[in-house]
């Protein structure tokens, strides 16, 4: 099985950027597809992006695409969502998720989670 820690994150100003990252243990990341999800207080959790094992797969939520960018080193085990342009709409909790499937928006595709980490985006 593989572990999942997750870092980055934090209290950033609309327009600004954050970098988060997901750091794989047990089991090599080039194993799985990543993808990332968010959930906010009182909605369900959703997809925001996804990679490929090889990075020539990617996939994003329209809200993000075109300010967010999902990639991964599979030498350093580690899966990165780099945030820009942020806005308000873009607090919640992120979570990072690893599956044995193919890439997926849906999280029940995903058998394996990060702990979650928070990030606040302030008008």
């Amino acid at each position: 099985q593989v572990q999942l820690v997750q870092s980055g994150g934090g209290l950033v100003q609309a327009g600004g950027s954050l970098r988060l990252s997901c750091l794989a243990s047990g089991r090599a990341l080039s194993s799985y597809a990543m993808g990332w999800f968010r959930q906010s207080p009182g909605k369900e959790r959703e997809f925001v992006a996804a990679i490929s094992r090889s990075t020539s797969n990617t996939a994003y939520a329209d809200s993000v695409k075109g300010r967010f960018t999902v990639s991964r080193d599979n030498a350093k085990n580690t899966v990165y969502l780099q945030m820009n342009s942020m806005k308000p709409e873009d607090t919640a909790v992120y979570y990072c998720a690893a599956s044995a499937l193919a890439v997926s928006d849906r999280f029940d595709r995903y058998g394996y989670w990060g702990q979650g980490t928070h990030v606040t985006v302030s008008s």
